[in-house]
């Protein structure tokens, strides 16, 4: 299985929350990243989105079909997301569009076994999957990458 974690875009400060929209550089950056992510992506992949506005803004750059998870939300856990994503027993790729702490946590639990407080900068995608059951059992980083190293 591949899981990619996709944190929204810069948002705007303010309350409510789950309300707050991207800026013009959120935007910007969530332009990018899609643009890649499109290039990447197999067409098979499922788009699991959190309800909040900067996330679905996030996701609408890319211009393929999603669903809004309400699991995905900003207060959800690691466990409810990896649940939401079927991992690791899902046969397509999955892309999680979400928020910090809980994408990080997800990232250090696949890659270390252990959950901590990985940070994934605003616009970042980690790209992790399952090694194949043939190989050695673990999960591994097919990719990382930042809208700032994408070109304009």
């Amino acid at each position: 299985m591949e899981l990619i974690l996709w944190r929204h875009a810069e948002a705007e400060m303010g309350e409510p929350d789950e309300g707050r929209a991207l800026t013009a550089k959120g935007h910007k950056q969530a332009w990018k990243m899609a643009e890649w992510l499109d290039h990447n992506l197999p067409n098979s992949c499922k788009i699991l989105v959190s309800p909040a506005t900067r996330t679905v803004q996030t996701a609408e750059a890319l211009g393929r079909k999603f669903k809004i998870v309400d699991d995905l939300a900003p207060d959800s856990t690691a466990e409810k997301i990896l649940a939401a994503a079927h991992w690791p027993d899902s046969r397509e790729p999955v892309l999680i569009v979400g928020h910090q702490p809980t994408l990080g946590q997800i990232a250090s639990l696949l890659i270390s076994g252990a959950s901590q407080d990985w940070t994934i900068r605003k616009g970042n995608v980690v790209w992790i999957v399952q090694r194949d059951k043939g190989e050695t059992a673990g999960n591994y980083v097919r990719a990382v990458m930042a809208p700032d190293l994408l070109a304009k």
